[in-house]
């Protein structure tokens, strides 16, 4: 005989002790494809976990959320560590997830560019907020790990390049779930603590992706976008790009390079301060020998020498020039001599009292108007005859007209 019914909610009741009271679903782990992803507006994400031969519920209460170190997103390949719970109104289980990790290279660049998606949105990559990386630092600090092989080279490169700036070492892991935490921590405490820090080199050598991966936690990227003091990321090798690469305000290719970039090199500087003094000697001499000669210049015998050579000088170009003035006057005068000779030989020819003394006369009539035809004549008329000599009254007794041909 069947036992006593039950109700639902007994059932689900009893379903739901009954898994919790199971020791392996209440720390287990499971691997499975995130699907159907939704972040709710009260913090909480739910999503779907399946494989080829089915799914699970999946529920990430918002207190987790702030520490998974991956941004989730649909077709992410992941491992999620939690207890199997059941829902007793609605009569079904799910996954409660207290840890994440993500399965897969292909997984890790899902989460990388869904990250990077987001923070360039917010403007934490943007060029405006970037500060400038300090030409003469006094004191810089390296954030890395105290035992690898990028603080030390980090280190004697500084070392060797300059002997002013002063290197303050703050130790942190670079790889594991603990890492991004403790960077971003020693990025703000740095900030609290050593305000007066020129410059931040962040790095560590090269890895995998997994090993670079805290490099790549939002925390971290936040935490570079918030410092006050310029930040160098140096993560990995020339080709590996990361999220704190892009927040920082400048990037290295190796922690080499970062050390390159933050010091300036004090014997290439010490060699450019002397040749600019030495040119700086050679131009204050230049000026000093140019006042020795103004000097010599304001010397009363020196000035007596050279005024009088100038005096001299001058007078000899004076002379020169008198002389070159009465050289054009007189050639001047005997050409306009010769040209009033010539114009009074040709008034003289012309003249009517010249003309006349050759036997030409003039006919005038009664009026005293010259006579030039025989057509203003007139038979009996008086006429004045005027000649070299003098004048002559005469009467008209005939015309003779010369006919032209």
């Amino acid at each position: 005989m069947a036992a006593k019914p039950v109700k639902v909610s007994q059932l689900n009741s009893y379903i739901r002790r009954v898994l919790q009271t199971d020791p392996l679903l209440r720390n287990i782990s499971v691997t499975g494809e995130i699907s159907n992803i939704k972040y709710h507006d009260s913090g909480h994400v739910y999503f779907t976990m399946k494989d080829d031969g089915g799914r699970v519920n999946c529920f990430l209460p918002r207190d987790v959320l702030p520490h998974i170190r991956y941004e989730l997103t649909d077709g992410m390949e992941i491992v999620a560590y939690g207890y199997i719970s059941v829902y007793e109104r609605g009569g079904y289980y799910s996954l409660n997830i207290r840890d994440i990790d993500v399965e897969g290279q292909g997984s890790l660049s899902i989460a990388y560019e869904k990250l990077r998606e987001k923070l360039a949105g917010e403007g934490l990559f943007s060029e405006e907020h970037k500060k400038p990386i300090p030409g003469f630092p006094e004191k810089i600090a390296v954030v890395t790990s105290p035992t690898g092989a990028a603080v030390r080279d980090i280190i004697k490169i500084i070392t060797s390049r300059n002997d002013f700036t002063d290197i303050l070492i703050y130790p942190v892991l670079v790889q594991g779930p603990g890492a991004a935490p403790e960077i971003a921590a020693a990025l703000d405490d740095i900030n609290k603590k050593f305000p007066e820090t020129d410059t931040v080199i962040l790095g560590r050598g090269g890895g995998s992706a997994e090993e670079l991966w805290a490099f790549n936690e939002e925390i971290v990227a936040r935490s570079i976008f918030d410092s006050a003091i310029p930040v160098i990321s140096a993560v990995g090798h020339e080709t590996d790009f990361t999220i704190a690469d892009f927040a920082a305000d400048a990037r290295a290719e190796t922690p080499s390079a970062a050390a390159v970039m933050a010091v300036p090199d004090t014997s290439e500087l010490k060699t450019y301060v002397k040749s600019v003094a030495e040119g700086m000697n050679d131009i204050l001499l230049s000026h000093i020998r140019r006042g020795e000669e103004a000097l010599g210049y304001l010397d009363p015998s020196a000035f007596c020498r050279t005024v009088t050579g100038k005096t001299d000088i001058m007078s000899m170009m004076a002379e020169n020039l008198k002389k070159d003035i009465d050289t054009l006057i007189a050639s001047k005068m005997l050409a306009m001599r010769e040209r009033i000779k010539v114009c009074r030989n040709t008034l003289e020819n012309l003249s009517p009292q010249n003309i006349m003394k050759k036997g030409y006369c003039v006919l005038k009539d009664e009026n005293g108007r010259p006579v030039a035809d025989t057509c203003a004549l007139s038979q009996d008329q008086t006429v004045t005859i005027v000649m070299a000599g003098g004048e002559a009254d005469s009467k008209i007794i005939e015309i003779r007209r010369r006919h032209d041909e």
